[in-house]
């Protein structure tokens, strides 16, 4: 089990540096754009950090997390979260060093997105817009923008050119500068102070399937050449942010050719959305963490028994794909991706633990997604500040009768009843526990559908003890 304590420790030493010079205008774009997405924890870490670099300065002073922890009034465990966030957006860069068992760490930090960059992102402004809602994005959108120079009806451009003003020496005389040279650039391992500009968010384009996009592409409306580097650079981000595959991708890809037979960027971008809102009923996707922080996982090691299996597989399949499995491939029902965005947006409840509440909420309940039911037994897990997959696997076992009698409360139409509920559901395989099964020996057999559908699910499985 990898806690943060294993990659960070209050006397670990570090020192800050920025990969350029950071302005005053970039606590606006962190404040107003950045921070509705990555939280307040790591907006508060960010600006601390870039505290500790003097004005103009590329280098700050060594200190320890210690401090660092007294200073920002959060333990270490919110701290280390936080930089894992600030680097996945881009924000910071990490780097350490083991030298005689004692660990230092370098933070470098990068300036965010100019306003250009970000409205104009493809990713993060969406992830913005559906955050803070179209009159905010609006709002924000004028702050960071004003008027350009007047038309050319209006002024007429008189500014002189370079050669218009300046004239230079002849050619002979360039043997000084040769004679020089050497003394011009910075010394060995030096930089020039200044400012280098922010790079996007990119996802690896690895991790789409081009292969399978090009063959459902027909080559005289797509020629191989069309998919630039900078297209496929283009549909790894919309296939990551919209959660597109390589087939439903191929009609998108086909409706922003041009006459030119090559792909127009902005209509990829507007088709993709358009296909995502279409299908959503015209929402747009969140940033979310798909699957459960490494920081939270607990089989790390190679797992061995079947329930190690499972809370592997738990740990490392997004709620979204976990609801696929179960249902053999099929797409879930939006009001049951409803259900998971609100428990995990509503109630804070991270990826693996939604997918044991899932888990055992469907095999109890006859495949069935009840929503007060699930949102009941998510806020008390959210109470609980349950986080890990071990933990809220024990949790249903500990409090199966209470979660028992919410299920007849409801189906009663929550009127109070003595008598004691007869239960009639399957429990999922990990729910091993000596009460629970001398329930088993007393209960009524399931009937052969649910029979089927545990069969298909421990068949699934079974896939991964392979």
């Amino acid at each position: 089990m990898v806690q943060h304590w294993q990659e960070i420790l209050p006397i670990d030493r570090y020192i800050v540096s920025a990969n350029g010079l950071l302005h005053d205008y970039d606590r606006k774009i962190l404040t107003f754009l950045y921070q509705p997405l990555i939280g307040s924890t790591c907006f508060s870490l960010y600006m601390t950090l870039w505290a500790e670099l003097e004005e103009n300065r590329l280098w700050g002073e060594s200190s320890t997390h210690h401090l660092l922890m007294n200073l920002l009034g959060m333990n270490l465990k919110q701290i280390y979260e936080a930089r894992l966030k600030l680097e996945g957006i881009g924000l910071l860069k990490t780097y350490v060093n083991v030298e005689d068992g004692e660990r230092s760490f370098i933070y470098e930090l990068f300036p965010p997105l100019t306003p250009e960059q970000f409205f104009l992102d493809g990713m993060l402004n969406i992830y913005l817009y559906r955050k803070i809602g179209k009159n905010h994005f609006a709002r924000l959108k004028r702050f960071f923008t004003d008027q350009q120079i007047p038309t050319e009806k209006e002024f007429t451009e008189i500014t002189k050119a370079f050669q218009d003003v300046f004239s230079s020496e002849t050619p002979g005389s360039l043997h000084y500068l040769q004679d020089v040279s050497a003394d011009l650039a910075p010394e060995e391992n030096e930089r020039f102070v200044g400012r280098h500009e922010a790079k996007e968010i990119q996802i690896d384009t690895q991790s789409f399937d081009f292969n399978l996009l090009a063959a459902g592409l027909n080559e005289t409306l797509v020629p191989q050449k069309a998919l630039t580097p900078k297209v496929k650079e283009v549909i790894s981000n919309l296939a990551f942010l919209y959660g597109i595959d390589p087939i439903q991708m191929k009609n998108i890809v086909l409706s922003a050719v041009n006459e030119s037979s090559e792909i127009d960027i902005e209509e990829l971008r507007k088709g993709a959305r358009d296909w995502y809102q279409f299908v959503n009923y015209d929402q747009l996707p969140n940033l979310v963490e798909r699957t459960q922080p490494l920081i939270h996982q607990v089989q790390v090691s190679e797992p061995k028994t079947k329930e190690e299996k499972l809370i592997r597989y738990l740990e490392t399949t997004s709620p979204l794909q976990f609801l696929k499995d179960v249902s053999g491939g099929a797409e879930p029902s939006k009001s049951d991706i409803q259900i998971i965005e609100d428990v995990m947006f509503k109630q804070k409840l991270l990826p693996g633990v939604i997918n044991v509440l899932l888990h055992f909420v469907m095999l109890r309940n006859e495949m069935k997604l009840t929503k007060g039911y699930v949102e009941k037994i998510a806020s008390h897990w959210a109470r609980l500040q349950i986080k890990t997959v071990k933990d809220a696997m024990e949790m249903a076992k500990k409090e199966y009768r209470t979660y028992l009698s919410w299920a007849e409360n409801k189906k009663s139409g929550g009127k109070g009843t003595k008598q004691k509920p007869t239960r009639t559901e399957l429990l999922p395989d990990w729910f091993d526990e000596p009460q629970a099964n001398q329930q088993k020996k007393q209960e009524k057999p399931a009937s052969p559908d649910l029979e089927a559908k545990k069969r298909e699910i421990e068949e699934m499985l079974k896939a991964f003890d392979d």
